[in-house]
């Protein structure tokens, strides 16, 4: 198979795990008992709530390395720690952002605020976490709080004109949007 042809459908995977959308309703939740961080942070049912919802949205996916690889065996010190793995497309090359770094000067507010109207580029799915409740999005906030800051800032975004380092995916998009066809 052609090496472009599997990086875009290694990618497609990717995105289809990670635009998953979360329940509406905290109800949809498994009961799960809070795990030592969780507890520690106080609420624990958000906490709770936040880590299942980091779980099953695919956050993970991008936002922590060799997470999706790993099938999810990853230890929870190394979550949303950002990644080196780029996405490399006609808008440039994006990087998995580290989300622990990005919230740690950001209180619950300018969460609620930024999630709310976060406009991203590829392969984010922004629109899926604008789609979600306040009360989803306050309790990623106070999952990702919970694990503290850590890890190193993700690489910078890389404009069209420069190849990336590897790894990286690239991905040919098609002439017209699918939906078009």
């Amino acid at each position: 198979m052609n090496h472009l042809l599997v990086s875009s459908l290694a990618a497609s995977l990717l995105l289809s795990a990670a635009c998953q959308r979360a329940p509406d309703t905290a109800a949809a939740a498994p009961a799960a008992v809070a795990s030592p961080t969780a507890r520690a942070a106080g609420a624990p049912d958000l906490v709770a709530r936040g880590e299942y919802l980091v779980r099953t949205t695919g956050c993970n996916d991008c936002h922590t390395a060799g997470y999706a690889q790993a099938q999810g065996n990853i230890d929870p010190a190394q979550w949303l720690t950002g990644s080196p793995m780029g996405f490399k497309g006609p808008w440039g090359t994006t990087y998995a952002t580290n989300l622990r770094l990005r919230l740690a000067d950001m209180d619950e507010a300018q969460w609620l605020d930024y999630s709310a109207t976060l406009r991203t580029r590829p392969l984010m799915p922004d629109f899926a976490l604008r789609a979600m409740s306040p009360d989803d999005r306050r309790a990623i906030y106070r999952f990702i709080k919970s694990l503290g800051p850590g890890g190193e800032p993700a690489p910078a975004y890389l404009p069209p004109d420069r190849k990336p380092p590897a790894p990286y995916y690239e991905l040919v998009l098609p002439a017209a949007p699918i939906a078009q066809r």
